[in-house]
């Protein structure tokens, strides 16, 4: 799928792309509703609702991704509610093999992430997923999110990266836009991030719901 000689980086989300969705889409979208509708005494749908607008106003900034945000904008104790369902948080049972398939290879490994430093922190002590990678940056780190050009400009000079070396894989299509734009030419999308939810479908990008493939490919080109 891609020309492993040219590629000497690869760039990774963790949500969605190392880390299985599940433990996010239900955070954000069932507990913190299920936790508004408690503590204001309304139904859930009105809980739903007013999440909801809460999340489109700011979505796509760095704000979106920032606990200290919510817990201020919501009024909830968001980290505390993320310690109430740690036992959601997984790696997808491919990402392992991958990761051991790149390093073989050569390959340096970057986890480039939107999620809070504190959200970080949480999921590399419930998966060590850091002991199978290189780098791994926070984009609160930088003050800008993954969508924003500012961002890739902060990260090829901090890495001494070439951006036509590197591949990136995200399971965001939007997020994948923005790093071609700033000339990442390598782009993956994944399919199934979410293991209780139907794949969705990229138009721009070659997209996967098994690391399998790269993998054996990887084992190919290893040196």
């Amino acid at each position: 799928m891609f020309p492993w000689a040219q590629i000497d980086t690869v760039l990774l989300d963790m949500d969605g792309t190392l880390l299985d969705l599940h433990f996010d889409n239900y955070f954000w979208l069932s507990l913190v509703p299920d936790a508004i509708s408690v503590q204001r005494n309304i139904s859930r749908s009105e809980a739903q609702q007013l999440v909801q607008r809460a999340y489109l106003r700011v979505e796509g900034t760095l704000q979106w991704y920032c606990l200290d945000y919510w817990a201020q904008e919501l009024q909830l104790d968001i980290l505390a509610l993320h310690l109430s369902i740690t036992d959601k948080i997984r790696l997808r049972q491919d990402t392992v093999p991958f990761l051991l398939a790149l390093q073989q290879a050569g390959k340096r490994r970057i986890l480039l992430t939107n999620a809070h430093p504190h959200s970080l922190q949480l999921k590399l002590q419930h998966t060590h997923l850091d002991q199978y990678l290189d780098v791994v940056l926070s984009s609160h780190q930088l003050g800008v999110p993954k969508e924003s050009p500012l961002f890739w400009q902060q990260v090829f000079a901090r890495f001494q990266l070439q951006p036509a070396r590197c591949l990136f894989v995200d399971d965001n299509e939007n997020i994948l836009l923005a790093a071609r734009e700033a000339g990442i030419p390598h782009l993956l999308g994944i399919k199934n991030p979410d293991s209780k939810r139907p794949n969705t479908r990229f138009t721009h990008f070659p997209s996967i719901s098994d690391y399998q493939l790269l993998t054996q490919r990887l084992a190919v080109s290893a040196p």
